[in-house]
């Protein structure tokens, strides 16, 4: 299959449920077949629909497969002849549906999908956004409605195309009205649950962000491909630039306002470490606060390293494809301005080309910097000021001295001179000394030393000046660039450090997966991609490896970086190479956590049993070896009351047993269900049989669940059970019933102590007892039986909290009236 050129994916993405994404699917089949293509149908979901069933008609339809699982009847895409037919477009419905487990079939859909892309096969399907992975449980919080069934946001966004299905709510609402989605029975509950009018606006709102995003990492891909610098202006991107400074706060701000000015724009801030000291003294914990609003403010933050500010700032907002760029304007005074030239924010201006630059004026305007001088390096200013300096500022002192001649003696002139001497060469370094030492010993020779108005140079008085005056400026100059360059070495390392900072918090606030490293390191030395492979690769212009690891290597494409890029570079490949080895590691510890987890399981067993077992077998025992005594004559009372106990001893080590067994077989998979048609009028007289304060309300109408009759009797007793155990003395538990969007949920109410939040989940944990008020009995099964059982006939079991307290245990199980091979809520939800 090599040599197969693979199929390409088209999904139809619904903004909800019932916006016709299914309708649109079969027509775009319809139109492929009209101009000639091989199509075919390998699933679909109609929901019973007449203009979606019409759809089908004229298209060739794969037969499905049936499988059983659990004693039920499914009907699932039938891959194997789907890639035995081997068509060009295969239109396959429901990508997030989970198949039935058995046969070696995919877990997922999706999975199948992907076997009919690798095949050459091309796909057409549909999924709802509740389904997408990142956002299940956002809309869950909007809807209540969990979803058990859901893609990854990865494999939707790696379609060929990506078309989003949408319909506004009022619309949606008339269809639904109309009976055009859900069967009459069904419609007023779902228009006042899932399909109110808030929820369907919060759902597009969703798809529509959804989309967009995946819409924008096209064009960004399609602008590196084809090498477009220009900045195009689909969507607002604000960067902000940040030195640290007292004034971050202010630009953050005024950005975030820029940004907040246009729906969906992003603010982007960034910092530039400096190798040749903008970033020394930069103060850390401003930087961290700063990147915490931008944060609170709902945009990101950037390091990256750039020897030249203006440049880096601009490389990187054309990267981004940033419309805006906010900048502080310069803390230097006029003169700072005027004897170093145009800063940063003048250069940036320059640079900007079609990128709007926001000069933000703030209270450190123009009042001096705080950090060290933007200048550790001679500039190009003071390389032409250094010499003219050196040859005018002795003529001017010669032109003072001259007026006041009389007035001071020649040491003092020679010191003046020396003065001017060091000026020079702090200004301009060595070649400038030397050329003001020249000059100043020259004019000292001639206007000041007798005779005066001519030049004495055999005079060693003289010869003696001219040498002094060498000799102190050049170790002037040479103490000088000695200075300069220790500074910028110190420099360097604080920037470096600052971005090993940078790296370490976003390790601590868990942005260390290897994709996020990946993606940090691209961004922070401005390269167009970072990837890692298991071998390096050719030596290439533009292409760099570095060791990450055992068989791992961080290849990096782009521009050429310094010796100190590159040390800074080896920091961030360790850190992705200590990525992999945790990424390696937690792939091994979770191929041994199911087998510690077996091995407390049977740790766990063996206390409960030897525990709680013992206490109705001693009972029993006792009961039976008394009615054997021969040495005791009871009464018949006393024989009826040794049988009572002895039989109910034996009642509680069957149902102890039972459990033990049903939870076993629960977990090997080897429990077989009887799904059918079951009231509940039908099941509750024996599941409340053993409890008497019990309250039954709002049952008589609901319809009939597809279930297993006794499994769902066993669910109902455990948890009725359970919930009489947590009731306080005169609190009755209380059974309720509702029917909801082709669900029926049960439930069990108690007015006990309820359960914290983060105790939920080893609530259904066996051999857990929480808070019960007899400790005594039980292995504690019960309601870890109770899930499990639910799950098995598509039900689902979870806590809610009572109001007013307590806990309330609810079962969800789907009506009879749905085929058994129907999905659960959740999949008939998302059908579109």
């Amino acid at each position: 299959m090599s040599d197969v050129r693979p199929g390409r994916l088209k999904v139809y993405l619904g903004a909800a449920p019932g916006v016709g994404k299914t309708y649109r699917m079969l027509d775009e089949g319809r139109r492929r077949a009209a101009r000639g293509a091989d199509v075919v149908v390998g699933f679909v979901e109609c929901h019973g629909r007449p203009h979606t069933q019409a759809m089908v008609d004229g298209l060739e339809v794969v037969p499905r497969t049936s499988c059983t699982y659990r004693g039920g009847d499914f009907q699932e895409m039938d891959l194997a002849a789907v890639l035995g037919r081997r068509p060009q477009v295969a239109i396959v419905d429901e990508f997030a549906h989970s198949n039935v487990p058995g046969d070696g079939r995919n877990a997922k859909r999706w999975q199948d999908i992907e076997a009919l892309l690798d095949s050459g096969i091309d796909v057409i399907t549909a999924v709802n956004i509740q389904h997408l992975e990142s956002l299940n449980d956002v809309v869950e919080k909007i809807t209540g409605v969990p979803q058990h069934e859901t893609v990854p946001d990865e494999v939707v966004r790696r379609a060929w195309q990506i078309e989003l299905v949408d319909m506004p709510p009022e619309g949606l609402r008339r269809r639904m009205a109309h009976g055009n989605i859900y069967a009459p029975e069904k419609i007023d509950a779902a228009l006042a649950n899932y399909f109110r009018p808030g929820n369907l606006t919060a759902l597009r709102q969703l798809a529509l962000l959804w989309v967009a995003d995946r819409v924008d990492e096209a064009l960004q891909e399609y602008r590196s491909q084809h090498g477009i610098g220009g900045v195009w202006e689909t969507r607002e991107r604000v960067v902000v630039a940040l030195t640290g400074g007292p004034e971050g706060d202010t630009l953050v701000r005024r950005a975030a306002r820029i940004a907040d000015r246009s729906a969906g724009g992003d603010l982007l801030a960034v910092h530039v470490a400096r190798s040749d000291g903008l970033a020394g003294g930069v103060s850390a914990a401003s930087l961290a606060r700063q990147r915490r609003l931008v944060e609170d403010l709902g945009g990101s933050y950037h390091s990256v390293v750039g020897d030249d500010v203006a440049t880096t700032l601009v490389e990187f907002a054309r990267a981004e494809n940033a419309t805006q760029l906010v900048l502080g304007t310069s803390r230097r005074g006029r003169l700072a301005r005027f004897l170093t030239g145009p800063g940063t924010g003048e250069t940036v201006t320059e640079l900007s080309g079609d990128i709007d630059v926001h000069r933000v004026t703030h209270e450190r305007a123009g009042r001096g910097t705080l950090l060290p001088s933007r200048r550790r390096t001679l500039s190009t200013a003071r390389l032409i000021a250094g010499p003219v300096a050196g040859l005018v500022l002795p003529v001017l002192l010669t032109t003072v001295l001259a007026q006041l001649r009389g007035t001071l003696n020649l040491t003092s002139e020679a010191l003046l001179f020396l003065l001017a001497v060091v000026g020079v060469a702090c200004i301009g370094g060595v070649a400038s000394a030397v050329i003001a030492s020249v000059t100043a010993s020259l004019l000292l020779n001639y206007w000041f030393i007798p005779p005066i108005g001519a030049f004495t140079l055999d005079d060693p008085n003289a010869l003696l000046a001219l040498a002094v005056f060498a000799v102190v400026a050049a170790t002037v100059a040479a103490v000088v660039d000695r200075s300069l360059r220790l500074g910028r070495r110190s420099a360097r390392a604080t920037a470096e450090a600052e971005t090993m900072s940078s790296l370490a918090g976003s390790i601590v606030r868990g942005e260390a997966t290897i994709p996020a490293l990946l993606e940090r390191t691209r961004e922070t030395f401005g390269m167009e991609s970072a990837d890692l492979v298991d071998e390096p690769p050719d030596a290439t212009a533009g292409v760099m490896a570095v060791p990450a690891g055992p068989g791992a290597y961080l290849v990096l494409r782009g521009r050429t970086l310094s010796a100190s890029e590159r040390r800074v570079l080896a920091a961030f490949a360790a850190h992705v190479g200590s990525a992999v080895e945790r990424a390696r590691l937690a792939e091994a510890a979770a191929e041994v956590e199911p087998v510690r987890a077996a091995d407390r399981l049977r740790t766990a067993l063996l206390r409960a049993v030897g525990h709680d077992l013992r206490t109705p077998l001693a009972a029993g025992w006792a009961a039976v070896t008394s009615l054997r005594s021969r040495d005791v004559e009871f009464s018949l009372e006393d024989r009826e009351e040794l049988l009572a106990t002895a039989d109910e001893s034996m009642a509680k080590l069957n149902r102890l047993v039972e459990n033990l067994l049903d939870l076993s077989r629960l977990e090997a998979g080897a429990l077989t269900l009887n799904l059918r048609e079951t009231s509940l009028e039908e099941v509750l007289p024996m599941a409340l049989a053993d409890v008497s304060d019990v309250e039954v309300a709002d049952v008589e109408y609901i319809p009939a669940v597809l279930a297993d009759p006794p499994l769902l009797e066993r669910v109902i007793a455990n948890l009725v059970g359970n919930a009489a155990r947590h009731s306080p003395p005169g609190k009755r538990v209380l059974v309720t019933a509702s029917a909801l969007a082709g669900r029926v949920e049960l439930r069990v109410v108690d007015r006990g102590p309820g359960l914290p939040p983060e105790g939920r989940e080893r609530l259904f944990e066996p051999f857990q007892r929480l808070g019960d008020t007899d400790n005594t009995t039980g292995l504690g099964l019960g309601l870890a039986l109770a899930r499990g059982l639910t799950e098995a006939m598509n039900g689902t079991l979870s806590p809610e909290d009572t109001p007013g307290g307590g806990l309330t245990m609810v079962v969800s199980l789907p009506f009879a009236a749905r085929t058994a091979g129907a999905e659960p809520t959740e999949q008939s939800v998302g059908g579109a």
